[in-house]
């Protein structure tokens, strides 16, 4: 009997002590007769490495990554590299390129692949293209492709030609982009002149739309008689950043403004983002400050107005790449601009087309940062005019 009432209150306290622990589900919580379990904290992402693959590099302008991960860098002098996918090891030249005049700010520009590279292996790239007869001693940014096979470029041939060709080495632009229906947007400075950005005869200070050959698509704007064929917007001062929006598909890029004034823009068809009549700059040489702006700075209602501008200096950006990839998922849709005065990587937080947020990155390195470009794993990669080849990735 006495064995029996101690082995009662044996089982009465562990009741208890179970029922204190919610049932002995390792530490849960019993509701509604349910036993939960506590859900493990998120780990921290790991922060954000920035690593350089090489240095080596003799001024280099743009990056495009091949399908078999490989990357093509142009450098400004005139050569174009293939770098192993990884970014490291031996560089290898690739040949069949034009002359290309490196003056100024000019040279062997961008680089971009053909939409349909894995059977029609077409390069594209931009440049600074000497003058001929009465154009002689002037030059203008050209656009050519070639066929890859190997190291070489093949049946190389200028599908575009920036009109007219002047002298000068400033504001050559110039970034290529292809748009969804693979017409190709390439996007023009007016050559340190100003007003020919807003003279419809020419190239300067446009963006413009053609066809993988050169030919022009039908459904570009028309911007009335005497215009000349191809333009697509007009009032650009030095475009030296564009992308494609992933969700919209249109074409945003980033321009020089003279003393302050840089602006982020989105290309519309037909729409005058109105340099040199209006800017959020000021010419060089004024005191620093807003009153000194181009046309009072206000664009609106006879121009576009810039989704977000740099002032009262510029950062001179270059570069423009929306992310898109895994690696940073809480950068996702976000808008990413190398500086070159500015020294900086520039991550611009987007709500529809509104730049919510802007914030420097890695300015403490003292680069001027090129290009920008996402990496078919999801990482950054970004050249610097001192000739490195930049990797951000976790």
């Amino acid at each position: 009997m006495h064995s029996t009432v101690w082995i009662g209150k044996l089982w009465s306290i562990a009741a208890l002590l179970l029922a204190g622990c919610g049932g002995g589900g390792g530490g849960g919580e019993a509701v509604g007769g349910v036993v939960s379990t506590p859900t493990a904290p998120t780990p921290t992402p790991a922060a954000p490495q920035l690593t350089t693959l090489r240095a080596d590099l003799q001024s280099p302008w743009a990056l495009a990554q091949l399908p078999d991960g490989a990357w093509l860098v142009t450098q400004k002098a005139g050569s174009l590299l293939r770098l192993p996918a990884g970014g490291q090891g031996a560089a290898m030249p690739i040949s069949g390129l034009p002359t290309v005049v490196s003056v100024g700010q000019g040279g062997l520009m961008d680089v971009a692949l053909d939409p349909d590279f894995a059977t029609a292996p077409w390069v594209y790239f931009s440049y600074s293209e000497p003058g001929q007869g009465a154009e002689a001693g002037r030059a203008g940014t050209a656009v050519a492709r070639g066929r890859l096979v190997g190291n070489a470029l093949l049946d190389v041939a200028v599908i575009f030609r920036q009109a007219p060709k002047v002298s000068g080495g400033g504001h050559f632009g110039s970034r290529l982009v292809f748009r969804r229906d693979k017409t190709l947007f390439v996007c023009l400075g007016e050559r340190q002149l100003g007003s020919p950005a807003q003279d419809l005869t020419q190239t300067l200070g446009k963006v413009v739309r053609i066809n993988r050959d050169g030919s022009l698509p039908a459904d570009n704007p028309s911007f009335g008689l005497g215009a000349r064929p191809g333009l697509w917007s007009l009032g650009h001062r030095n475009p030296q950043g564009a992308a494609l929006h992933p969700v919209s598909g249109e074409l945003w890029l980033s321009d020089h403004g003279p003393q302050g004034g840089d602006e982020i823009n989105i290309a519309r068809a037909g729409a005058n983002y109105g340099w040199p009549i209006k800017s959020y700059g000021c010419n060089y040489g004024d005191p620093v400050g807003e009153a000194c702006r181009i046309g009072g700075g206000v664009h609106a209602p006879s121009y576009v107005e810039p989704l977000s501008f740099w002032g009262p200096l510029s950062i001179a950006p270059a570069g423009l790449v929306f992310y898109t990839g895994s690696m940073f998922p809480e950068w996702q849709g976000q808008l990413f601009s190398g500086a070159l005065a500015g020294q900086a990587l520039w991550r611009l937080q987007l709500s529809g087309d509104t730049v919510v947020a802007r914030s420097e990155m890695y300015k403490e390195l003292g680069e001027r940062i090129r290009d920008v470009r996402q990496a078919s794993d999801g990482a950054l990669l970004m050249l610097t005019d001192s000739g490195k080849l930049l990797r951000l990735a976790r």
